[in-house]
């Protein structure tokens, strides 16, 4: 521990803040007034802490200069009922609390159990020197550590018994777990400073155990007179110093961030504890760690499911930015010009009903000027999207990834009649506050593993990969008829533009495409089961490879056999499936660097 000595005049070491702790069951009342009088007077005199009032008394943990301590405890002590609050006094280098808090509870030391009264009712208390002479004696007697789990890791007698809890509420249960034979035998309680022991005590007594003691003080004032004599370890304190050891000096001991447990130097050694992040006590092996973080993002991904969010009526502001053509036109001009299928009119009765908008969500006119770069909102009232299939399953969850079996109908992305059905709003709330990204998109009627990383920095990296061609995607198609070889290629080069029904083509395409398929078996009803591998990723690439060479796949709404189109392009939740489903994918982790390889199996 740190030391803090005075000027050569005393040469007197010293420490800069005195830290104490009490408790004193009494009848209190008018409890408003009390806990704003003591804020006000522990704030001027720079005291920290926690002062709980109750109308069964009080309890503190409070640090601070010697001389306003002392004030504070007069204070106390001129309440009726708290003549006698006793206090522990323990000595630190620095502050051990960030601030001062007085609370009104129902409970001093939250236990729910009706009908125990420590004031009128207590149990029979042993002091510490008293308790000391019966274990150097080697009298038969059971001790019993009221406290929770993580408290009783940095010590506690030797050979004492634990309750087993993490809450005090659930010491009922923990008494109603013990032997019967206990109920004869001579116990003694015991915890932190006594406060639990005050309700443990005469509980037990209730539940007809004879014998019962309670350590007065606890185990700081067992320390305070006898030091560590029968004790193995330090006990565990709730303020910044963590743990205490025999002498009441700080000792090393640290507490975990995630799971709250302290740490006795040597745990602080073992590997498996980073600040911050993990400790012996929460370490989980990072295939146990991603399972647990699979099951977690699950559950709130089929919460943002259920009810389907955009089939629930909703006012949507749809986007619509203004390009650089555009500038200085008239609004209802400029959304024609840069939405050429949608007359001017429809865009002028849009913004005389006040439903076009700044991004400020204010109404304008359809003269109104805009300027390159500037948002527009379109307010599409009481929206009510399609139906989509949402049972999308994670398959792995980490820093990085997020990799998922993708169902069909779900649009990847908003667009048309889709913005809250689609998987990125549904990843978005489920993973809230980050915004997920994809790192690739394969169609709404298309199944199977998709990745969508969880930062844009992520997204980066891995969509270098598919640019690069390092990314390996294999598919699994039903189309129509039986090619004549196992094995063949289509080249044929993919429109760069989508025309009208927002489909691509072959013809007259100019973007370099490359898909290579395997026949992996053929069917007596006409159809081939195939595995297709794109080299390229253009947009509905392995439809449009497919379809030119005469094997359309089986349900696809776009493109239909003998050549032909359809006009549909997302199916409806009701319609047959379309028979494309992306099975397995391997690239590089983003953060490790090794090659992963992720599977998704159809479901016809």
């Amino acid at each position: 521990m740190w030391k803090c000595r005075l000027s050569a005049v005393t040469s007197a070491s010293v420490s800069a803040v005195t830290n104490i702790s009490c408790y004193q069951f009494a009848s209190l009342s008018d409890l408003k007034p009390l806990r704003e009088e003591l804020v006000a007077f522990c704030r001027d005199r720079s005291l920290r802490g926690t002062i709980l009032l109750s109308t069964e008394g009080v309890n503190l943990f409070v640090a601070g200069p010697r001389p306003a301590i002392e004030e504070l405890l007069n204070r106390l002590r001129a309440l009726s009922g708290l003549e006698a609050l006793a206090a522990k006094y323990s000595e630190s280098e620095s502050q051990p609390f960030r601030r001062m808090l007085v609370r009104i509870k129902k409970e001093i030391i939250a236990f729910g159990v009706e009908g125990i009264d420590p004031v009128k009712r207590p149990a029979p208390r042993i002091s510490p020197r008293e308790l000391k002479q019966w274990l150097d004696e080697g009298r038969p007697v059971t001790l019993y550590d009221t406290r929770n789990d993580y408290e009783i890791k940095l010590g506690s007698f030797r050979g004492a018994l634990p309750a087993g809890v993490d809450h005090f509420r659930q010491f009922p249960d923990a008494v109603g777990r013990l032997p019967e034979a206990l109920k004869e035998q001579l116990i003694v309680t015991f915890c932190t400073g006594g406060i639990r022991c005050e309700k443990a005590a005469p509980f037990m007594e209730m539940q007809g155990f004879k014998n019962i003691y309670q350590l007065d003080g606890g185990i700081l004032k067992y320390f305070e007179q006898c030091g560590s004599a029968h004790y193995e370890g330090e006990c565990f304190v709730f303020d910044q110093r963590v743990g205490l050891d025999p002498h009441l000096e700080e000792s090393d001991a640290a507490q975990c961030y995630v799971c709250q447990s302290p740490l006795t130097a040597e745990d602080q050694q073992s590997p498996k504890y980073m600040a911050g992040e993990s400790c012996t006590y929460c370490y989980k092996e990072p295939a146990e760690r991603t399972a647990e973080e699979v099951v977690r993002y699950q559950r709130a991904l089929d919460a943002a499911a259920h009810p389907l969010p955009g089939s629930v009526p909703y006012d949507n502001y749809r986007p619509l930015n203004v390009p650089e053509q555009c500038h200085g036109m008239g609004v209802a001009d400029a959304l024609h010009t840069f939405l050429p299928h949608r007359p001017r009119e429809m865009w002028a009765d849009l913004c005389a009903a006040g439903h076009m908008l700044d991004d400020q969500r204010r109404p304008l006119a359809a003269d109104t000027s805009v300027r390159c770069g500037q948002q527009l909102l379109h307010l599409q009232s009481a929206t009510q999207e399609p139906d989509v299939n949402a049972n999308i399953r994670l398959l792995h969850v980490d820093e990085a990834l997020i990799v998922l079996h993708k169902p069909a109908p779900l649009p990847f992305h908003p667009g048309g009649r889709y913005c809250r059905n689609t998987l990125q709003y549904l990843l978005s709330v489920a993973f809230h506050p980050q915004r997920p990204r994809p790192a690739h998109r394969i169609d709404a009627n298309t199944t199977g593993v998709t990745v969508v990383c969880r930062t844009r920095h992520f997204a980066g990296e891995l969509q270098r990969q598919f640019h690069r061609g390092e990314v390996e995607k294999h598919y699994f198609a039903r189309i129509h008829g039986h090619p004549s070889q196992d094995q063949f290629t289509c080249d044929a080069p993919i429109t760069d533009e989508p025309d009208k029904t927002g489909s691509r083509t072959t013809e007259g395409g100019t973007l370099e495409s490359v898909t290579e398929f395997t026949v992996l078996r053929r069917d007596p009803d006409g159809t081939a089961f195939v595995q297709a591998r794109p080299l390229t990723g253009r947009t509905n690439q392995i439809r449009i490879h497919a379809w030119h060479v005469g094997h359309p796949i089986v349900g696809d709404p776009l493109y239909l056999p003998d050549g032909k189109m359809g006009g549909t392009q997302t199916l409806a939740l009701t319609d047959a499936p379309l028979h494309l489903h992306a099975h397995r994918i391997s690239f590089r982790h983003p953060v490790t660097g090794l090659r992963v390889s992720f599977v998704s199996e159809p479901g016809w």
